[in-house]
């Protein structure tokens, strides 16, 4: 398996379009801890890039002061490793505007990947998911704030990820919550199947 350092997975927190408890389509507002702990995630995760995709002006101009805080003013020099992390943020207009900076940057072709806490038609697995970025192609799995993507963002996704259940069916996690959760659970799958790969060559 190749390093994570060069991991073919980004990730989008998208902020429009999302859905708010009516189902209508809105351009939600950023929550800054979303930054921190969504990027220490990525991170950890071998994630490549991290989009925080709002076409709002004033959310992106905080977006990136809490970036710079941490990344160039004091907040780098008090905590090295949140620097470390932030650094993986990109803010971007729209998720089309995320998908050309990857292309640009790998030169593959990108695989959309959307996440909800509903079950709606076909989904599949973490495992699945795992076994997919074993190909060529650049992904970029996409969680949604407010109360989840957009219908009409989901349908337009390649892949959607099956939700995360617990054990009494309350299906609530805030989005920080269910991206270290998914990420877990996607690359432990990776890990589990490079391990059973290696250890069938070896018994050969």
């Amino acid at each position: 398996m190749k390093p994570l350092s060069t991991s073919n997975l980004y990730l989008a927190l998208i902020h429009h379009p999302v859905s708010n408890k009516r189902g209508d389509t809105i351009a939600s507002a950023l929550t800054t801890i979303d930054l921190h702990d969504i990027a220490r995630a990525s991170i950890t995760f071998g994630v490549r890039g991290f989009f925080v995709v709002t076409p709002l002006e004033d959310q992106q101009t905080l977006a990136h002061e809490v970036i710079a805080h941490w990344t160039k003013g004091v907040g780098s020099k008090l905590n090295p490793f949140r620097k470390q992390a932030l650094e993986l943020i990109r803010v971007v207009s729209s998720f089309e505007e995320a998908m050309a900076e990857i292309e640009e940057e790998t030169g593959k072709p990108v695989v959309t990947v959307a996440t909800s806490a509903a079950k709606s038609g076909d989904t599949v697995s973490p495992a699945a998911f795992a076994r997919e970025l074993g190909s060529e192609s650049a992904h970029l799995l996409a969680f949604g704030t407010a109360w989840g993507l957009s219908e009409e963002f989901v349908k337009e996704c390649g892949f959607v990820l099956d939700p995360i259940y617990g054990v009494n069916g309350y299906n609530h996690l805030s989005v920080r919550s269910a991206v270290s959760i998914m990420l877990d659970r996607v690359i432990s799958s990776r890990e589990t199947a490079s391990i059973a790969a290696s250890l069938e060559t070896l018994s050969v």
